[in-house]
């Protein structure tokens, strides 16, 4: 499908260590209007997961961007975004921290924010960060709780390896089989997508951030402080940890809600984009 993205940034955010984070509005040619039932929403802004960039949201983004305002950022180390040593997860909170009030800024009012996986769990951070945002939705970031985990063993001696021989793509295949659970199958297909490439090149990114998502900064007694209200959603079939952990979370949260996609796994965004944008919209959309 073509690209809702322009084909350069709309404007950065310079976070607190000044590493400049690319922003990119879906629709740019519309993306200031107001919505057409005549209200204006906040607008929305999409975090992505690890390995991926702002194009992760190509399913979804066009159909959230027809209520409201809608950006997706590249986060720090991949795609039109800059970076800075050394890295901690709590940067990426200030990211999207950044990125929020720089949204709020334009549009003059706060700031809606949606996460996949580790991108929801940089998004729960900076929350904590900014009082620019509103509310979070967060697809299967939630950390995992003590003496749960998220990484078969020895995964990350293998993601360690494979990155050390520069064998990027059996890096990324690696975490994709270990952590999201993907089959051969599944692989093979996400291989033939025109993005394997730049997803490929984004391996280098992974060690790290699977050492910092266990830091004290992401665990559940940290990000259960959120105190903005959280839609955390989950895929009927994926892996159990990541069941274990949104349960752990909304038990710590202040203004948690569950919504399940039947049928999806770690990826309802490309799977079930309908449903994950009705889920989404709905939430949103409360008073």
């Amino acid at each position: 499908m073509l690209s809702p993205f322009g084909a350069t940034p709309s404007f950065e955010a310079i976070s607190s260590d000044g590493a400049s984070i690319a922003l990119f509005a879906v629709r740019p040619e519309d993306s200031d209007e107001a919505d057409p039932g005549g209200e204006r929403r906040p607008a929305l802004l999409l975090v992505h997961g690890a390995t991926a960039d702002h194009t992760t949201w190509r399913a979804v983004g066009p159909e959230l961007a027809t209520n409201r305002p809608v950006y997706a950022l590249d986060r720090r180390g991949r795609g039109e975004s800059g970076d800075r040593e050394p890295y901690a997860i709590e940067r990426e909170f200030e990211d999207v921290a950044a990125a929020a009030e720089e949204i709020a800024r334009r549009h003059d009012g706060s700031v809606d924010v949606a996460g996949h996986s580790y991108g929801g769990r940089c998004a729960l951070g900076a929350s904590l960060h900014t009082p620019a945002i509103r509310r979070l939705v967060v697809y299967e970031g939630a950390p995992a709780p003590p003496n749960v985990s998220y990484r078969p063993p020895g995964l990350v001696e293998a993601v360690r390896t494979a990155l050390e021989r520069g064998d990027d793509e059996g890096a990324l295949t690696t975490f994709l089989a270990g952590i999201v659970g993907m089959s051969e199958a599944e692989l093979a297909a996400y291989r033939a997508n025109p993005v394997w490439p730049a997803r490929v090149a984004a391996a280098p990114t992974i060690l790290r951030e699977v050492e910092a998502e266990a830091s004290p900064a992401a665990s559940i007694e940290a990000l259960g402080r959120v105190s903005v209200p959280v839609l955390l959603v989950l895929g009927s079939i994926s892996r159990s940890p990541f069941r274990i952990g949104t349960d752990a979370l909304a038990a710590a949260l202040a203004q948690p809600e569950v919504s399940v996609i039947e049928g999806a796994a770690h990826a309802a965004h490309h799977t079930h984009a309908r449903e994950f944008v009705e889920v989404v919209e709905t939430f949103l959309d409360r008073p």
